[in-house]
Formats: C-alpha cells, sequence, structure tokens
C-alpha cells in the first residue's frame, strides 16, 4: 500500500469534516457525536450481519469444536510506514496470532482509543486500511469499542484486537511436541518490518527502500496442513525477531535450538541499516515471517510446499532441535564458530507494533 496517498481518495470521509476536522472528547461521551461516529465510520465501513445486532456482544456461529483466541494491542509510532499502518498491524498481526495454532481466522473485534485532537482523515485512513485487511484476510470485524483520551494523553490513535479462529485438525502445535533433531524452518528474510519503522520515524534514507512484511499468514499455514506436514510447532517473528521467538521454544520444551547465521534470510538493505544503527537483524521485528518446527524426515516436503506460497518463497531450512545439557539458543557462522544467543535485557526497537 503506498501511504503517501491518502485512502480517502477511495471513498470520502463519511464523517463531516467542516465540522468536525479532529477527534473531540464529545465524540468519546456516548452522545449524539460518539453515535454518529460509529455508525456513520464504523459500522459502515465494517458492515456485516454480525454488526447488525447492535447489541453488548456479538452472537457467532461455531462450526467446529475446538476455536483459538487472542488478542494485542497496537502503539505502532509512526501510523502509516511503508509497507502498512497501525490498520494492517491491528489485522494481519492477530490474524497471524491464530494462525501459529493452526486455526483459520473468523472474527476480529476492534477497541479504538483515540486522542482528542486526531485528525479526522487520518482515522478515516486507517479505518479504510483496516477493512481493505480484513477482506484480504477473509476476516469479518463483529464488535468493537470507542474511547477518547484527552489531547497529550494518547499518540493520536491505539487499537486493541481481539480474534478467534476455528481448528480443523488434529495437530497439537504447541512448544511441548517439539522433539531433539526437528528441523526449524522460516518463511523468509528477516529484520524489515523493524527496520522500516525505524526509518520513517527517525527520517532515515537508505540507497534500497525498506518495506515493512506486514502480510497475513494463515493461508501459507493452511497449505501446509492440507498437505499433511505434521507441524510440532509455529510461532509468528515479532517484537525481539527470531532469537527472542526461539527463546520462547526452547524454554518451554527444554531443548537446545541451534541455527545457521548464513542460513537466515536477511535483506542488504536491512544489513547495512543495521550495521549504521547498531542493531542485530536477529533480533528485530517482523510482522510477516515464522518458523516451523517439523520431523526432521519432512522438512524438505515442508520446504517446498512453503516455497510455493507466495508467502513463503524465500524460504529456508535454518537448524535443528538438539538434545543438549544446556537450554539455550545458539548460532554457528560460516567459520564454524558457535556463540549463544542471549536474550535482550530490553527491547530492541520500541513501539514497533
Amino acid at each position: 500500500m503506498n501511504t503517501d496517498q491518502p485512502l480517502s481518495f477511495l471513498s470520502q470521509c463519511p464523517i463531516p469534516i467542516d465540522r468536525y476536522p479532529m477527534i473531540t472528547m464529545a465524540h468519546g461521551g456516548g452522545g449524539r457525536l460518539m453515535n454518529q461516529l460509529i455508525e456513520q465510520m464504523f459500522a459502515q465501513t465494517f458492515q456485516n450481519s454480525y454488526l447488525l445486532q447492535k447489541h453488548d456482544s456479538a452472537v457467532l456461529p461455531v462450526p467446529t469444536k475446538k476455536i483459538a483466541m487472542t488478542t494485542d494491542t497496537y502503539t505502532v509510532s509512526p501510523l502509516f510506514f511503508p509497507g502498512g499502518d497501525i490498520g494492517t498491524l491491528a489485522v494481519y498481526g492477530t490474524v497471524n496470532d491464530l494462525a501459529m495454532s493452526g486455526a483459520t481466522p473468523a472474527y476480529l473485534s476492534l477497541g479504538f482509543i483515540l486522542e482528542e485532537g486526531l485528525p479526522m482523515e487520518i482515522l478515516w485512513r486507517v479505518v479504510q486500511s483496516i477493512q481493505k485487511a480484513a477482506a484480504n484476510a477473509g476476516v469479518a470485524i463483529v464488535t468493537g469499542d470507542t474511547k477518547v483520551v484527552e489531547r497529550g494523553k494518547g499518540d493520536g490513535i491505539y487499537i486493541n484486537s481481539s480474534g478467534v479462529g476455528f481448528i480443523e485438525h488434529d495437530l497439537t502445535i504447541q512448544p511441548t511436541s517439539v522433539k531433539p533433531g526437528d528441523s526449524i524452518l522460516i518463511n523468509g528474510d528477516v529484520g524489515r518490518h523493524g527496520m522500516a519503522i525505524m526509518a520513517q520515524r527517525d527520517g532515515l534514507r537508505f540507497e534500497s527502500e525498506m518495506d515493512s512484511d506486514c502480510a497475513p499468514l494463515h493461508t501459507l499455514v493452511r497449505k501446509l496442513i492440507d498437505e499433511k506436514i505434521q507441524i510440532h510447532m509455529l510461532r509468528d517473528l515479532t517484537r525481539g525477531g527470531l532469537v527472542s521467538a526461539l527463546h520462547e521454544i526452547s524454554q518451554v520444551c527444554g531443548r537446545q535450538i541451534s541455527i545457521e547465521e548464513s542460513k537466515v534470510p536477511v535483506e542488504e538493505a536491512v544489513v547495512g541499516a543495521c550495521e549504521i544503527l547498531g542493531f542485530d537483524p536477529l533480533y528485530v521485528a517482523n510482522e510477516g515471517k515464522l518458523v516451523c518446527i517439523v520431523a526432521k524426515e519432512e522438512a524438505q516436503k515442508a520446504l517446498a510446499v512453503m516455497r510455493n506460497h507466495e508467502q513463503g518463497t524465500g524460504s529456508q531450512i535454518i537448524g535443528q532441535v538438539q538434545e543438549a545439557a544446556r537450554i539455550e539458543v545458539v548460532s554457528k557462522n560460516q567459520m564454524g564458530s558457535l556463540r549463544v544467543l542471549d536474550l535482550l535485557s530490553g527491547e530492541q526497537l520500541p513501539r514497533i507494533c
């Protein structure tokens, strides 16, 4: 998405901008202006039969015995960045969390926290972006909430998104399923989202523009399941990047995880930006990347399936689960030297989602 061109070009903001160019405290006061905001902007844009119930909760059909549920809150700054915005993050981030259990995402709720003084056109761009992302991911926005905080007590807009998905398989996709000898696959290059945010936030310019990798991953996961790959574990690589995700898995399964650094794809522009800014791309956040852990004998088949999907063309086998005395994550460089990849004490890139 080209965020240089406002999404309002697609359709005009339904709120009378000439009278209410910015969010006011009255838009969160429960009266006429709040009703106008909800009905004319949110309900009309996200309209579906569940929203039309206009009740305190949505009554939803559940066609399977098992569901997955997740929630997350998005506070990214800046709101718009190359390759996405806070709206696409709120949808795809929640969809991807559901996909990591092998669930098919179905329903989302949205909670908006708006700051007094937020330009109405900015909100409209975000709302349209959310609808576009939801349509792309095949999910329905079925309920929500809106609050307005005083000027200076927010950062324009925060979004909480909760999601429900259906599990239609018998796999147990969780860290306790991981076994020694398992292979670790990744679906593409790491670090682009975090570096795209940093470049936009600080006005940095590089020879090659970096777009966020923000994308939905559920159809990639669905393809693996449909091809009968016995997935042991999935994890999307958001805050803390690849290393943090592997640490979380290692701690729960009680195994050592070993990766080959040369096998981890990183774009040259990301490498260069990380060198300039002092970051390690293995720790930088992504919004369209996952690790998939499968038995070694299934690794090549899984790799072929992933590479045949639009979100997995850059997939690689990057490592293995080891039976070792120490529960840790280690990497081997091209010279064969090992280094322990510790967890960072704090977040390397604040406010990236």
